[in-house]
């Protein structure tokens, strides 16, 4: 028989021992991008759940934050600290991240422990109610029947989580219904629906005369003639075919996550991506050239975080009547206008009906004259405009992605604006009509397209 000395069993413990911890270290090392990310984007939702939207942040990280970690999940811990109006995270211990809330001006990745940039932030003045606070119930059943379609779940593995559906015909609320814990007043976080509003507010400056959409970029990092991107318009980077690359691809860590969540100043490393395509010759879904034209709002208006929101509020907040509506700020001060944007779902229809009305407000012009025809108008051979998708291809799919472009069981005439997780402000001229569509869908359909054509079925169909 065969015994092993204690120090014999003992080295190769020792020696596997420092092995796995070796591997794990590593594996720590080659993802530590993914855990910052990680934290970094659990601080700032559950901050804007807790003082934007005023919602439970423990079932909005149940609900979407935890589904994304990938394993990570028991492993990260967060605190939201009300009084100091902040929450913190980290992943055992490491790779921490903070998020502090600012008034009027949302939350605000901050990097280090340092001080608050505009810590006070906005007191901002009231804006009327123009619906009033009741849930408008609809009176048809056909109607009704459209909205439990909206909030059905079809596919538990997959849940839909329709937190909100506001539906404008004619300019009037005619339906609306919200999750538990959600109402008229509470602003949802809408993803890239933000970059449609970035495209309003452009529109303001060039109804405003200071900017064109067909001049160069008024980009500090491209001002020399000898630049490749000293070329690239307004305009491109409106329709996303600057020439940037697609820049929100699978995974955790890809170029937008990193701008959101890993830089101070957003547009200041957009301006230092290189060129994908020649300007003009290729179209690719971009964040970057969103936080670019953020930036020209920016030095359009004083150049803080506070007289950005300014501007959004006076220009084009208040004359909708947008109560809630908030764009947070990168560390620099310039607008998130590429996707970080809350506001309620009576306020994006507010919105969309806008783009309905071709850009006028209560009888006051708020874009320029035909902005709305602009917006929708193709971009190469793509189901993309100018800021808002559109319906007008209906064959092949957006790349990357592997998503269609339109809604096949819409009119060819709609138009809307989509963000991330099932966000949508979909614009259907031919009907008079706006359905706004927030929630939080990780995977899986939303069931959009036919929701809003069993609402057009409802409003359009004869009287029994």
């Amino acid at each position: 028989m065969v015994r092993l000395s204690s120090l014999g069993w003992r080295r190769p413990v020792a020696t596997l021992l420092v092995s796995v911890a070796a591997a794990a270290a590593a594996v720590v090392w080659l993802n530590r991008e993914a855990l910052h990310l990680a934290t970094a984007s659990v601080s700032r939702s559950l901050c804007a759940a807790a003082f934007v939207s005023k919602v439970d942040p423990g079932r909005v990280y149940a609900e979407e934050q935890r589904p994304l970690m990938d394993g990570i999940g028991g492993a990260l811990r967060y605190t939201v600290d009300r009084p100091r109006r902040e929450v913190r995270s980290s992943v055992l211990g490491l790779f921490p991240a903070r998020a502090v809330y600012r008034d009027g001006l949302g939350c605000l990745v901050m990097h280090g422990d340092g001080p608050v940039p505009e810590a006070a932030g906005l007191a901002d003045a009231a804006i009327a109610d123009a619906f009033g606070p009741a849930v408008v119930e609809p009176a048809d059943p056909a109607l009704r029947r459209a909205l439990d379609q909206a909030f059905a779940e079809p596919d538990p593995v997959h849940p839909r989580l329709t937190k909100a559906v506001v539906v404008l015909h004619e300019g009037r609320l005619v339906a609306e219904r919200y999750a538990p814990g959600y109402g008229p007043d509470t602003p949802i976080w809408g993803h890239s629906l933000t970059k449609s509003v970035t495209q309003a507010l452009i529109g303001v400056l060039v109804r405003q005369g200071r900017l064109r959409p067909e001049q160069p970029s008024p980009v500090a990092a491209w001002r020399s003639p000898a630049d490749p991107h000293h070329a690239v318009t307004v305009d491109q980077l409106l329709r996303m075919d600057s020439g940037l690359p697609f820049d929100e691809t699978d995974g955790p860590a890809n170029p937008s996550t990193h701008m959101w969540f890993r830089e101070a100043d957003t547009a200041a490393y957009a301006a230092r991506m290189p060129l994908a395509h020649a300007p003009g010759s290729a179209w690719g879904y971009s964040n970057l050239g969103y936080a670019l034209l953020s930036r020209m709002i920016g030095d359009a208006t004083g150049g803080t975080a506070a007289g950005a929101e300014r501007f959004a509020r006076r220009e084009l907040f208040a004359p909708l009547g947008m109560r809630s509506a908030v764009i947070e700020t990168d560390a620099a001060g310039t607008l998130l206008g590429s996707g970080f944007m809350y506001a309620s779902a009576r306020d994006f229809a507010r919105f969309g009906q806008l783009y309905l009305d071709d850009g006028v407000a209560d009888g006051r012009r708020i874009l320029p004259e035909g902005w709305a025809a602009y917006a929708r108008s193709q971009t190469l051979d793509t189901g993309y405009g100018a800021g808002f998708w559109t319906n007008l291809v209906n064959q092949g799919r957006v790349p990357v992605w592997d998503a269609p472009w339109g809604m096949p069981e819409l009119p060819r005439d709609m138009f809307y604006a989509r963000g991330a997780f099932g966000q949508y402000i979909v614009i259907v001229p031919s009907a008079r009509l706006v359905v706004v569509r927030l929630g939080i869908s990780l995977e899986g359909g939303t069931g959009i397209g036919a929701v809003v054509a069993g609402i057009i079925a409802a409003l359009h169909r004869r009287p029994a």
